[in-house]
């Protein structure tokens, strides 16, 4: 790291901190040379490939309006989809790439938004997973209420002999 003042490049760390989301490291440091103090950030870089084959920065934004379209009329607060895009984001960097195919991103934005609001799944899955037909609909429903059965314990679905007296 170049000196800002004499541009000289050895310098040492006085002092390291992580941002508040831990995505950066604000590092103190103290040219060897002339003994001026200055700081620098360090961040990792994570791209997305467009389909288009065109590179763009992740952007945490984009991931919020792209599933606040899907909530629109839901009871889902800027604070759920703030802690969504943080979740999608943390799930990418732990697989250690720095590009990510933005149909990846996509199927990141799935299980988060799954467990935040069913109805807001369906409606950004049947666009995102380009649903054709009554069936796919079908299927992500039986898919949900699967779920929803092995949380609540049960193996099977009810059946009308469970409720005779």
């Amino acid at each position: 790291m170049r000196c800002p003042f004499c541009r000289e490049s050895d310098s040492r760390v006085v002092d390291s901190r992580t941002s508040e989301d831990g995505a950066a490291i604000r590092r103190r440091r103290q040219c060897r040379h002339c003994g001026r103090r200055f700081t620098t950030m360090e961040a990792t870089s994570l791209s997305v490939i467009k389909r288009s084959g065109v590179t763009e920065e992740f952007s945490r934004q984009k991931i919020m309006s792209g599933v606040r379209k899907a909530c629109q009329g839901r009871p889902v607060s800027d604070d759920d989809l703030a802690k969504l895009a943080q979740r999608v984001e943390e799930n990418i960097r732990s697989r250690g790439i720095a590009e990510i195919d933005a149909d990846e991103v996509g199927l990141s934005i799935l299980d988060p938004l799954r467990e935040l609001d069913q109805v807001a799944y369906l409606r950004f899955a049947s666009v995102y997973q380009g649903f054709d037909s009554l069936e796919d609909f079908e299927a992500a429903i039986d898919s949900l209420r699967a779920d929803a059965l092995l949380q609540s314990g049960q193996t099977r679905e009810p059946t009308p002999d469970d409720f005779a007296d």
